[in-house]
């Protein structure tokens, strides 16, 4: 487990408006969560405009950080919230995975996975889904933070997450048929 005093002595610094630990301390942790981002916005600029108003934000909050986790763990809830709420007040009806048909041919070739294979089929699906599929298996959140987020049940989570599951692998798989 990582130690939560991690950069202790550069988050004191920015607590007291240093500008130059403020600007260290984003250099540390804003390429993860920029991929945070966009993983969560789908849209690279939106992306940038969550990144910069979540450090706003966690720049204005410091005071209330008192190391009962690391500053990154802090500062991804944070990006989360600020993503989530951006995508509600778009008033994007977070559209979700329709059953798909389970499907299981005894001569089927094992999908070849990689994390950006994955990442690419993850843009194909609906919006709800892809960001609860993000949430648990990218940012690690289980099904019942998930809940809380998003304002929807817990059971409704792990269905999503199971039909986004599905509709990824399914996507990959069309996508080496279309290479034989």
């Amino acid at each position: 487990m990582l130690n939560p005093e991690i950069h202790k002595p550069i988050i004191e610094k920015c607590k007291q408006g240093d500008r130059r630990a403020q600007f260290e301390l984003f250099k540390l942790y804003n390429k993860a969560m920029y991929n945070t981002c966009c993983r969560m916005m789908n849209h690279h600029e939106d992306a940038q405009d969550m990144l910069q108003d979540s450090f706003s934000d966690a720049f204005r909050k410091l005071d209330s950080f008192v190391y009962n986790s690391t500053f990154g763990a802090w500062l991804k809830r944070i990006v989360v919230n600020h993503c989530i709420n951006e995508l509600k007040r778009k008033k994007l009806d977070l559209k979700y995975c329709e059953d798909f048909p389970a499907q299981h041919d005894e001569d089927e070739k094992p999908v070849e996975l990689s994390v950006e294979k994955v990442k690419k089929a993850m843009l194909q699906l609906p919006e709800g889904s892809r960001v609860i599929f993000s949430l648990y298996l990218l940012e690690g959140y289980d099904h019942g933070e998930i809940a809380q987020i998003l304002g929807v049940t817990e059971s409704n989570s792990k269905s999503q997450y199971m039909r986004a599951k599905r509709r990824v692998y399914e996507i990959l798989k069309e996508e080496i048929y279309e290479e034989l």
